[in-house]
């Protein structure tokens, strides 16, 4: 045993001649403040919770449904919908709204950022609004993340990944909807 207790003084010595108690403390402060900040982190959270039994949009817990008109095909809660070709969050089709509402006890940002997506049904692009719901906190039911015609953040309306609960009473985001703003034209 007492060449471990060598071993260990050894050690301890070593260490204290080439830190200080400065480094020790700003080190133990760097782990303390980094891990308040774990929580923080982006986390999956679609991907649980719901039902045991899935639908057959792919989502546990949400009904399929369709809208119901012929111009306008697809189930509003699932990723492969048409105007979702350029959302990022969760649908507000699952979370108690629709493709253009908000869930109640939740506001509709002014702010949004736009795509131009194709409608099967007729064969014309049609400029989307993405408008994010704010006023509670995330839905975490049918989570979408499309990038078709993403611009980087330097082209703000154009991004995807920015908190758009600005110019709302809470920040708080809840859920995206998919508002056709108009027909899309060609440049001439």
């Amino acid at each position: 045993m007492k060449w471990l207790d060598k071993l260990t003084e050894r050690s301890s010595r070593n260490v204290a001649r080439q830190t200080s108690r400065r480094s020790f403390l700003t080190g133990l402060g760097t782990v303390l403040v980094g891990s308040t900040a774990i929580p923080l982190l982006p986390v999956a959270r679609a991907a649980g919770g719901g039902s045991a039994e899935e639908s057959g949009n792919g989502y546990h817990g949400v009904a399929s449904q369709t809208t119901g008109r012929i111009d306008d095909p697809g189930d509003p809660t699932s990723c492969e919908y048409w105007r979702y070709c350029a959302i990022d969050g969760f649908l507000c089709s699952c979370c108690g709204g629709s493709v253009n509402s908000c869930p109640p006890g939740t506001e509709m940002s002014p702010m949004t950022w736009i795509g131009t997506c194709l409608n099967p049904a007729d064969n014309k692009h049609y400029i989307i609004s993405y408008n994010d719901c704010c006023g509670k906190t995330s839905c975490g039911r049918c989570l979408c993340n499309k990038n078709e015609s993403d611009k980087p953040p330097y082209r703000a309306f154009s991004n995807n990944d920015t908190n758009w609960c600005l110019g709302t009473e809470s920040t708080l985001y809840h859920c995206s909807t998919g508002v056709i703003v108009g027909i899309a034209t060609d440049k001439q």
